[in-house]
């Protein structure tokens, strides 16, 4: 029999439990990029600067990263049925007032409250999910997760994309309210609060952490988000924030480890198995949102792709992708040891970042990513859910929500990282390249003269300028040539580095990981 506290269901129940929170989690991964392809309709319609506009992506990540640790005390303190449904209701109002939004700051505003709501869906989604299925089924529900979890920052700008070129800008929130209605109704329905819960009484919450926490995350996101636009520690801006950010997160650590009822119980990650996921969470979120920030990037500015193209060319791999992940659950289930299937993913995920390297040109087809971005999805598939899987399979209880926390916290800064640090990567690498480059020709190069003078002939006769005019036109054609050359060599670069990171990450799971023995409960093992 099922014990009376006991969160497990069975059944209609459970479909309906783990869709909803599956579709909840999807629609706050998505919302992180689909705003990225509206950038510029918004920037039009509000009259915004680029700096302005950009503060719509800036405050929602802000908002996400401040709450994620704090959801399992969140649910804690309101219970976990009545915080998920009051998250799903601000996620959607907030996405109609973003839609109505009439000034750049109402925007700013309404999306920096929207990723408050958004942030809490995501981690709270998978406590849900992984306390709804039986422990040794658990495999299989954080490949359901995940699942979401993928695909979102995939769907986002093949989505976005197609809304605003057939519709506008608005429309992109718009699209989050009746998934929102629903899943409110669903969850005030299906979802339960489980027994552990305790509240606090306001003079024992710790309000000082929250802040130290609110305050180091905080910087550390707004450096990572506006450091290569202000050009990193050249800015006094930025070394300011760095040194908040460092004192804010050391004070936390401090604190959370004194204080007796912590707001974030780091003594969670005494747990083996959630550590070294946490870990790998983050170098997982570095390559899932770093790989797919810069193919887009690629495809867009070397290629001329739109969004919506540069979306779609994700799409196959993707869907291999939702393919693999009942397999490798099955695999788990059966015993096969995660920490080979995780060193499995990882090592393809560095062929995968190989093939990228070799087959980037200035005409790269849609075909030539075609296979290369399957042994993308072949690897994905074998790291994403052994990582999920191993990082909670010995935690009970309330502790299941608390590192449902922190590795969700840290795939999202993985991918903020990511992103970051590749931007940078490809900015100064392009400008060493194309130093390289043009330390090669030389004006006095017969080559190049003999080039120059070819294209200057050709602009002559298509444009009828004079001699003059159509030997400007050739060595600005050479320069703009030069400089997509460097970005080509630059984006083959970030491929092979981020490749080598994951290779090297092979040993390290292979010699640190041990093998996962889940916890089944006799109540669990009855059925």
């Amino acid at each position: 029999m099922q014990a009376a506290d006991s969160l497990v269901e069975y059944g209609f129940r459970r479909t309906i439990i783990t869709v909803t929170a599956v579709f909840c989690a999807l629609l706050e991964i998505i919302d992180t990029t689909i705003v990225n392809v509206a950038i510029n309709d918004m920037r039009g319609n509000l009259g915004a600067t680029l700096n302005e506009i950009s503060w719509v992506i800036t405050a929602y990540s802000l908002a996400n990263v401040i709450i994620v640790p704090m959801t399992s005390w969140l649910s804690q303190q309101f219970g976990r049925r009545n915080y998920f449904a009051f998250s799903v209701i601000v996620f959607t109002v907030c996405s109609f007032l973003c839609g109505n939004a009439s000034t750049i700051s109402e925007l700013v505003i309404f999306r920096f409250i929207q990723g408050l709501g958004g942030g809490a869906l995501l981690v709270t989604s998978q406590t849900i999910i992984t306390e709804s299925w039986p422990v040794e089924k658990r495999a299989m529900a954080q490949a359901i997760y995940v699942l979401g979890v993928i695909i979102g920052p995939t769907l986002g700008p093949t989505l976005g994309g197609y809304i605003v070129d057939h519709y506008s800008w608005p429309f992109i929130f718009y699209i989050n309210i009746p998934v929102g209605i629903i899943a409110t109704l669903l969850t005030l329905q299906f979802v339960r609060s489980p027994k552990y819960e305790e509240k606090r009484l306001a003079s024992e919450v710790d309000w000082l952490g929250i802040s130290l926490l609110t305050i180091g995350v905080s910087s550390l996101q707004f450096v990572l988000e506006k450091g290569q636009e202000d050009d990193w520690f050249s800015s006094g801006l930025i070394i300011t924030l760095t040194v908040i950010a460092v004192f804010g997160i050391l004070s936390f650590i401090w604190r959370e480890l004194d204080y007796r009822f912590p707001v974030v119980n780091l003594r969670v990650l005494k747990n083996g198995n959630l550590r070294i996921g946490v870990l790998l969470s983050f170098v997982m979120g570095f390559g899932l949102f770093g790989s797919t920030f810069v193919i887009p990037l690629y495809t867009q500015s070397m290629l001329g792709w739109t969004a919506q193209q540069s979306g779609m060319l994700m799409l196959p791999s993707t869907l291999f992708v939702a393919v693999m992940m009942p397999v490798v659950a099955q695999l788990i289930q059966r015993g096969v040891s995660q920490k080979y299937l995780i060193a499995a993913g990882m090592a393809i995920f560095f062929i995968y970042s190989y093939l990228s390297y070799t087959i980037l040109t200035p005409a790269t087809s849609s075909g030539d990513f075609f296979w290369v971005l399957i042994v993308r999805g072949f690897g994905m598939g074998l790291l994403s859910v052994p990582v999920s899987t191993m990082s909670l399979s010995t935690l009970q209880g309330q502790e299941i929500g608390q590192g449902a926390a922190f590795s969700g916290m840290m795939r999202q800064l993985g991918g903020s990282f990511g992103v970051a640090l590749i931007s940078t990567f490809v900015s100064r690498q392009t400008q060493v390249h194309r130093n390289t480059l043009v330390s090669h020709l030389s004006a006095y190069d017969p080559n190049v003269q003999q080039r120059v003078a070819q294209m200057a002939a050709a602009v002559r006769q298509h444009k009828g300028v004079d001699s003059v005019t159509a030997k400007q036109t050739a060595y600005a054609m050479l320069d703009g040539a030069v400089t997509k050359q460097s970005l080509l060599l630059s984006y083959m670069d970030v491929f092979l580095w981020v490749g080598i990171m994951f290779l090297l990450c092979v040993p390290v799971v292979l010699i640190f990981i041990k093998r996962a023995k889940t916890k089944i409960s006799l109540t669990d093992a009855a059925h």
